[in-house]
């Protein structure tokens, strides 16, 4: 990331700041992408804020784990390997499957996942690639599945906001942490 070079921790906003360092006493490290996004305060301050409005969202049908099922098969899709690789280890860990991550960035139609996550996944991909082909029959095949039309809604936005995730990290050649690439693929350490 030579072009944009990342600021220290000490010269950010407070605000800022004090986030960043609730995330590294949670993971034990910064993820790259909090300190990438900082150089721009107010942008950090409006990315941070919608993604936690998308992916901490109580009132939802949808789980953690499979908001970051989403995230990891859209971002696989847009060839982002910040946020597969990222969003691949918070998968594995609330999914609890070590392999789940791998599959479905790969082909998630041959993923260890059920019916109802492969309905899921097949309308966040033409969210992702074809959008202006959504139609009924979209919300339908979601809607037998249990999906409500704010669950669909749900599925758009996060598709569509890791869609501008995806693309930061990319043109800025943000790279994953090491870290992220062992997590939840071995079990704690006791």
């Amino acid at each position: 990331m030579a072009r944009y070079p990342l600021p220290e921790l000490k010269d950010l906003p407070e605000d800022i700041r004090t986030k960043i360092l609730e995330v590294q006493e949670k993971a034990g490290f910064v993820p790259n992408v909090f300190l990438a996004l900082a150089r721009r305060p107010a942008e950090w301050r409006a990315f941070f804020a919608y993604h936690d409005a998308l992916m901490l969202k109580e009132d939802s049908g949808l789980t953690k784990g499979d908001r970051e099922m989403i995230v990891t098969t859209t971002s696989a899709a847009n060839k982002c390997l910040y946020c597969v690789i990222a969003h691949g280890a918070i998968l594995r860990i609330h999914e609890k499957k070590p392999l789940v991550a791998d599959q479905v960035a790969v082909n998630y139609r041959k993923a260890d996942i059920t019916p109802r996550q492969r309905a899921m996944l097949d309308f966040a991909l033409k969210v992702c690639l074809k959008s202006d082909e959504i139609g009924e029959y979209d919300f339908a095949a979601l809607q037998a599945h249990g999906f409500s039309d704010e669950d669909a809604w749900d599925i758009a936005a996060i598709t569509a906001f890791f869609g501008l995730s995806n693309r930061m990290a990319s043109f800025s050649n943000m790279l994953p942490n090491p870290e992220f690439y062992l997590m939840g693929r071995m079990p704690k350490a006791k």
